[in-house]
């Protein structure tokens, strides 16, 4: 079968795999077929996602890139209501004091690395400096319009933070089994050293359900660095006025929790309903971000924007890693 043929065939293809996973999901509720839900997990999703992308050719870009967004949002919050209020706060603490430390850290590293040392220009070196220090592509697009940057700045920027995204989900699983990382040390781990929300749910989701809520939470809590970063930004490259891209649904998340933590007590079934579907959500959207990606996002990256990306990757998740190891 030619690479022709697949990508003239590409709708078809892709509405195809869709149904394969989603039927793979469906089985968790029929008695007897259950145990094959579990071979449809979030690394072969965006595995299944990127392969139809670069073998195939992206095949409705635009519903791909409004719909991962939009569903990764709504199983985020459907998360929370199999979360409870006192111990996410519990696991999600030692994450938190080393928040502050990594994101202001990873900013300066990465300005350093791509603008200094690099001579990426500015603009494309603080988004993917922002990105990497907060939650991927959530911050490039709050940071973006604040510092006046380019299309052609906030595409390689993206693109460079969702390949690296797309191979953290993959790699981080394995090197955390490798190491011996418990739930809690790897989700704290994740949280931190993994760029965008969606792969650090994913990851924690491969790795354990104590690692996916640790994830979540340090991750989430991490992402409202969004609004004290924007305000700082606009000061540093004087662009005062610029609307700042709230994540709302990070506070949906935390009402969820909430709710399932004093309002849901009677209601155990509906809120580990919820959450499951928001699971199997979560796998099917890893394939839609899969997707996304192409052979023209690939070459609009280029060698130093990926080096940057790759160096503060790699320092970040060695910092981070040792500061979770000895403390």
């Amino acid at each position: 079968m030619s690479i022709t043929f697949l990508q003239n065939h590409n709708k078809k293809i892709y509405f195809t795999l869709i149904s394969v996973i989603t039927l793979f999901l469906i089985m968790d509720y029929i008695p007897g077929l259950s145990f094959l839900a579990g071979y449809m997990t979030p690394p072969l999703s965006l595995f299944l996602g990127l392969a139809f992308a670069l073998i195939c050719g992206e095949a409705y870009p635009k519903f791909n890139k409004k719909v991962s967004k939009y569903l990764l949002q709504y199983c985020v919050v459907g998360l929370g209501f199999g979360m409870n209020l006192h111990e996410s706060l519990a696991s999600g603490r030692q994450g938190m004091e080393f928040t502050i430390i990594s994101v202001a850290g990873t900013l300066i590293i990465g300005m350093l690395i791509g603008y200094r040392f690099l001579k990426i220009n500015r603009e494309t070196s603080y988004l993917i400096s922002s990105g990497t220090a907060i939650c991927g592509g959530s911050a490039i697009a709050a940071v973006g319009p604040i510092i006046k940057a380019k299309e052609s700045d906030m595409s390689v920027a993206l693109a460079t933070i969702f390949i690296l995204n797309a191979i953290a989900l993959f790699i981080f699983p394995i090197i955390g089994h490798y190491i011996g990382l418990d739930q809690q040390q790897f989700g704290t781990w994740a949280a931190i050293a993994i760029h965008d929300t969606s792969s650090v749910v994913g990851a924690g989701a491969a790795y354990g359900e104590e690692a996916l809520k640790v994830a979540t939470t340090i991750k989430l809590t991490r992402a409202l660095w969004i609004i004290p970063v924007a305000l700082v930004t606009a000061l540093i490259f004087k662009s005062g006025g610029k609307k700042i891209a709230i994540p709302w649904f990070i506070f949906y998340f935390i009402i969820a929790i909430v709710l399932n933590t004093y309002f849901m007590n009677g209601m155990t079934q509906v809120g580990h309903g919820i959450a499951s579907l928001a699971r199997k959500g979560l796998i099917l959207t890893m394939f839609f971000i899969g997707a996304s990606l192409s052979v023209d996002v690939l070459k609009k990256v280029g060698v130093r924007p990926l080096i940057q990306g790759v160096l503060l990757w790699i320092t970040i998740s060695l910092l981070s890693l040792g500061y979770i190891l000895i403390s």
